[in-house]
């Protein structure tokens, strides 16, 4: 049995072991104070969202969400990260954590629900392509620091 949920308290270890995962798969390193700092802003949850995804009790996938303006549009929600222990892919367990974040950007009338993969992240590209429109962006960064 699968249930999605805003993260708490008592998920803080397993939560970490899945984003540190997250992190290792985009090749980016955080700090542990860095782990530490985004953990409490998730669970205050005025900037940052965090729901989790339990399956028979564990933890097995994460999502980490966040509202914003654009020039175009008052409110936009993107999902920045989204991730599902190895063992429990290919049973809807992502599809899942896409479909709460919508239900929260739906709540806030958000016109548009967003979020980007590397291109060659294949595994995730072939469920994207069934739940979303690829717009055919390819986004560019420029570190600041």
């Amino acid at each position: 049995m699968m249930e999605i949920a805003p993260l708490v308290p008592a998920d803080r270890e397993r939560w970490e072991v899945l984003a540190r995962r997250y992190k290792d798969f985009y090749k980016t390193v955080e700090s542990d104070e860095g782990y530490d700092r985004t953990w409490q802003r998730l669970l205050d949850g005025r900037d940052v969202h965090g729901i989790a995804a339990h399956v028979d009790g564990r933890l097995v996938g994460i999502a980490h969400f966040l509202f914003h303006s654009t020039v175009w549009m008052d409110d936009s929600c993107y999902l920045q990260d989204l991730f599902v222990d190895e063992a429990a892919r290919g049973h809807g367990v992502a599809r899942a954590l896409i479909e709460r974040v919508e239900e929260a950007a739906r709540d806030r009338e958000c016109p548009r629900l967003y979020w980007q993969t590397h291109q060659d992240n294949a595994t995730a590209r072939a469920l994207y392509d069934k739940v979303a429109t690829f717009g055919g962006m390819i986004v560019y960064v420029r570190r600041l620091g």
